[in-house]
């Protein structure tokens, strides 16, 4: 089991964030915050998917008082991103934003940010110190060379202090580097530096692959050493992907299990089917299912059960005839036409067990 490092616990809305709280799985909508229409739909589809906590962009005082909108049809916790402007930040909490994320060092001058946290504390609001490789003070700049690990934990620190001198302590914090390398080592320091919950993330990740790689590499290695309270896939992709890796994630790590798992053959001479779209449907279907179970679907009716043996149900194919086994044991010989449909309508009998 992986032993947490010990962090002090805050709030964002009703869900817990450090101490023993779980990790918190988080994303950010694409959309248009004042589309509220837009916005809501998509933070529903996020919330199905297994959001936790969602943070909307904030561009104008336009998005600002949407919130107030988007909140009164959601149930999940809304953070509202701020850039520069103390006026939004202040404007968002009003309509309702339990969390923000700005950088108090770029927020303006010392009465702005009195401003902000004067907002934060009558509305019960935490904040998110958000700092990254690009956001890095000149001062700070100039004496490591560029957004080294050290720089980042530094610049972050510098910004948390803004916030201390005011009385100010319900925060997060976050460090992004676009390299991995730099984002593990600079989380690892600001751990050692600080108790704070900690915000995990690499900015500007990529697609699919390049992101889903780059950010399970980082964030793998931090969660696995006990470092980050919450965190966040970033991809060039529907959001909902970054929940459904997020959640692959961790349980990898065995530290949470949602849904099933899918676990598929790569495919060899022997495989007489069409494994590549039959584990595609398969997996589309899974990812509306709640329980945690262990699907396979293997190419190879001889070898297949007996390598999949440790899961709940799964399916192999061959030559024109199908099986469907569970926990490695043949259940069910079926035409390889029928094989897909009878194998949902096994899925679909653990889930109703598993409702009742």
């Amino acid at each position: 089991m992986i032993k947490r490092c010990k962090t002090r616990q805050i709030q964002v809305g009703n869900v817990l964030i450090g101490g023993d709280a779980p990790i918190v799985v988080q994303s950010m909508t694409n959309t248009d915050t004042r589309d509220v229409n837009a916005t809501v739909e998509q933070i529903h589809k996020l919330e199905d998917a297994g959001c936790e906590i969602i943070r909307v962009a904030v561009l104008d005082d336009e998005a600002a008082k949407a919130i107030r909108q988007i909140r009164q049809q959601i149930s999940l916790p809304l953070i509202a991103d701020i850039h520069f402007d103390y006026r939004l930040a202040v404007l968002s909490m009003e309509n309702g934003a339990q969390g923000i994320r700005i950088n108090p060092g770029n927020i303006g001058n010392r009465d702005r940010l009195i401003k902000v946290v004067e907002a934060a504390k009558e509305y019960g609001v935490s904040i998110r110190v958000g700092v990254n490789s690009g956001s890095v003070e000149k001062d700070i700049l100039a004496k490591h060379g560029h957004p080294t690990p050290t720089a980042l934990v530094e610049s972050a620190l510098r910004n948390v202090s803004l916030l201390e001198d005011l009385g100010f302590y319900e925060m997060k914090i976050s460090i992004k580097s676009s390299d991995a390398v730099n984002t593990i080592e600079a989380y690892r320091e600001l751990s050692r530096k600080c108790d704070y919950p900690l915000h995990l993330g690499v900015t500007e990740a990529g697609g699919l692959i390049a992101g889903t790689v780059k950010s399970s590499v980082a964030l793998g290695i931090l969660l696995s050493e006990g470092i980050g309270d919450t965190f966040r896939i970033s991809l060039t992709r529907d959001p909902v992907d970054e929940i459904r890796v997020a959640y692959e994630l961790l349980r990898s790590l065995h530290i949470r299990e949602r849904g099933p798992e899918l676990i598929s053959c790569p495919t060899c001479g022997r495989c007489q089917i069409n494994l590549f779209g039959l584990a595609e449907k398969v997996e589309k279907y899974i990812q509306n299912m709640k329980t945690n179970i262990k699907v396979a679907v293997m190419g190879c009716v001889v070898n297949g059960p007996g390598e999949a043996k440790e899961a709940d149900i799964g399916l192999a194919g061959g030559n024109g005839v199908g099986i469907i086994f569970k926990k490695g044991k043949l259940f069910k010989k079926v035409p390889e036409s029928e094989l897909f449909d009878v194998f949902v309508r096994e899925l679909a009998e653990f889930e109703e067990k598993d409702g009742k």
